[in-house]
């Protein structure tokens, strides 16, 4: 990477989410009260989408046609990694957003805390994307994980939201606690916090302080698993999951996703690469445990949310199957499978926000018998989903998986292929399920019927269906912007 320096220009799209956030408290101060959740829901949306197209094309320095270069003194990398997933990350936090109105006007959360904290959540995540140093690393980390416990907690009246929040409060800062740690052993042991310094410090070293770099990836590995949700570090996902208002259910589950896997690339790949003997062992564990617990407890689940919850988790182990094969192609097969989750995660927990009503939770498997009977389109954009969660050709993610298994086996793990695509195989009944009650089941007796959506809920989802269904049959160019990521960390 070239071009040290105090580069402020390189960190257009997080100054813009900034004023944005800020921008939206203003507005929720002295905008009209009836013109109020109009203009700040689409003025989120609206900033979502102008920060994903700063952080591709660049604008001020950087984006996805530059070169790799270290700005902020160090602190700050911009590459065509960073543009992609930065744009992937704000794409996924607009998706989150449209698909959450209905069910805040309901709620009396139509408000800008909402929207700001929303904002600063995404400001967290593309700080963590862009951090070429462990302090803005961790920054990150901590600003869109305190936004997030706010936004479970937002509704103060519904006790189950608080429980969660709370929960997720004491166990994340557990988490957190546990990666800093892990983080000041590495420090003891290098005498740097830089990335690219701490590779370098490991290499010119030697074998020294190798029992001290051991403890520190230890520690720093298990606060990177619990943030994306993989197991035995999962206990957090399922009750948070379950318990968070729909809308925030679908911000959790989407773009936070795509900064836990650049926190994971960071560190393993990136810092403590050359001990890549040492990190494989352990994620072959958190891979096929993830895989294991996910698809096996999903199956039992009678709660949509909670069962996407257990879907998420063994969704979490093909990623790490990724990132395990440690080269270009297993990162850009990783960053490939958390793009295409991310898509498949806004559109599902967005059905189920929709579908569940102003305000209301309406999110057990019984509720949506018989759903295709009156919303049709749902019900069809829920099968694509289901389908491509389950890894059924032709949509998004068969190829996504199909990416990841091939560079577990260029990676020389052939048994580790065939654990997944066995496990996956187990997780296909809980996704067809799904299909199976919309489709196949009546209604139960005496249940109240779904909402029928308005045309503007269906169209958005049918885009989500058709972007999902599309990226599946010619996926050629999502992967050829991955590999190039990959290569230019």
């Amino acid at each position: 990477m070239g071009g040290a320096g105090f580069q402020v220009g390189y960190a257009g799209a997080e100054m813009f989410v900034f004023l944005a956030a800020c921008a939206v408290l203003l507005g929720d101060l002295f905008l009209p009260a009836e013109r109020r959740g109009a203009v700040l829901h689409w003025g989120a949306i609206g900033a979502c989408v102008l920060t994903a197209g700063i952080a591709w094309t660049g604008f001020g320095g950087g984006g996805f046609d530059g070169e790799p270069a270290i700005a902020l003194n160090g602190f700050f990398v911009s590459s065509p990694f960073t543009a992609l997933m930065k744009t992937a990350v704000m794409l996924s936090v607009g998706g989150s957003l449209l698909f959450s109105r209905r069910y805040l006007e309901g709620a009396g959360m139509l408000c800008g805390e909402y929207y700001a904290l929303a904002l600063t959540s995404s400001l967290g995540m593309l700080v963590m994307v862009s951090a070429a140093h462990l302090l803005p690393l961790y920054i990150g980390l901590e600003l869109m994980s305190l936004s997030l416990y706010a936004l479970i907690a937002l509704d103060r009246d519904n006790l189950r939201a608080s429980e969660s929040a709370i929960k997720y409060f004491v166990l994340g800062a557990l988490a957190s606690g546990l990666f800093l740690y892990g983080a000041s052993i590495i420090y003891g042991a290098t005498g740097e916090l830089g990335i690219a310094e701490i590779a370098a410090r490991i290499i010119s070293g030697g074998g020294e302080a190798r029992a001290a770099l051991g403890l520190g990836l230890v520690f720093m590995l298990a606060g990177v698993a619990f943030k994306i949700g993989a197991a035995p570090f999962h206990m957090w996902l399922p009750d948070v999951y379950q318990g968070a208002p729909a809308p925030v259910t679908l911000f959790i589950a989407a773009a936070p996703k795509i900064a836990a896997m650049v926190m994971m690339l960071r560190v393993l790949v990136e810092a403590l690469g050359v001990l890549e003997s040492d990190w494989r062992p352990m994620l072959i564990i958190l891979a096929v445990a993830s895989l294991a617990v996910g698809n096996i407890t999903a199956i039992v689940q009678t709660n949509i949310k909670r069962m996407l919850a257990y879907s998420a988790i063994a969704h979490s182990g093909f990623i790490v199957l990724g990132v395990l094969a440690g080269d270009d192609a297993g990162v850009a097969a990783a960053v490939f499978y958390v793009i295409a989750y991310a898509l498949m995660t806004v559109g599902g927990f967005g059905a189920v926000a929709l579908l569940a009503g102003e305000g209301k939770e309406r999110a057990e498997l019984s509720d949506i018998k018989g759903l295709a009977a009156n919303n049709g389109v749902a019900a069809a954009v829920l099968m694509v989903l289901m389908f491509s969660m389950a890894g059924i050709p032709p949509v998004v993610g068969f190829a996504a998986k199909l990416s990841v298994l091939q560079a577990v086996l260029a990676a020389g793990l052939p048994w580790l292929a065939v654990v997944a695509v066995l496990l996956s195989v187990v997780g296909a009944f809980y996704y067809l399920r799904v299909v199976k009650l919309m489709y196949f089941d009546l209604p139960e007796k005496g249940a109240v019927a779904l909402p029928v959506l308005p045309r503007g809920a269906q169209a958005s989802l049918a885009a989500v269906g058709a972007l999902v269904l599309l990226l599946g049959i010619f996926p050629g160019k999502l992967l050829a912007a991955c590999e190039t990521a990959a290569r230019l960390l």
